[in-house]
């Protein structure tokens, strides 16, 4: 197997994946499908149930303290209407309040009960030793480089798509066989 310090990039080699970036690509496609099945099984959750979006906003709640609905969906990056549907059905729950700024009457804030809080510590331990068990004998520069990499790869995700040909397009208009794989 190559130095993957000295592996050439696709850039530099003319369009040849690495096996390193190919083993890389699998490894994300694999995590992502994972991801995937994992929020289409919450949809089948019972009522009491937390799904993991709603998870994400009870964490945001934890860490940050109380906030306007607003500001939670820009911190768990979804819709404004998708947060405040999912807010109401915790509200229901009892796992958040909605109660007025002391400060600006005109702000609502959406903050964590004691019972929420519960669910919030709960549910964190149970992924806490989820992933404390799948990473057993991963060493800490391992984890480092890791967190490194899934950071760019976030950002890469987030930003503007490069333009160029459409996607599964050869430039000319004509539409290739099949679109390279990462």
């Amino acid at each position: 197997m190559s130095d993957p310090a000295t592996a050439k990039r696709p850039a530099e080699s003319g369009g040849d994946w690495s096996p390193q970036l190919a083993e890389l690509g699998s490894a994300f496609r694999r995590v992502f499908r994972s991801l995937n099945r994992m929020r289409g099984r919450d949809t089948h959750l019972g009522g009491s149930e937390l799904s993991h979006a709603q998870f994400e906003l009870l964490i945001e709640l934890d860490d940050r303290g109380g906030m306007p609905a607003g500001e939670l969906a820009a911190a768990a990056r979804l819709a404004p209407g998708t947060v405040t549907q999912m807010l109401d059905h915790l509200a229901d729950c009892g796992h958040v309040e909605r109660v007025r700024s002391e400060t600006d009457r005109r702000i609502v804030l959406t903050r964590l009960t004691p019972q929420g809080r519960r669910k919030t510590k709960a549910k964190r331990e149970a992924w806490r030793s989820r992933w404390e068990e799948a990473l057993v004998g991963v060493r800490d520069e391992d984890l480092r480089a890791t967190a490194r990499v899934l950071e760019r790869l976030g950002t890469m995700l987030e930003d503007t798509p490069p333009s160029g040909p459409a996607e599964g397009s050869n430039g000319a208009g004509k539409t290739s066989p099949k679109a390279p794989r990462i």
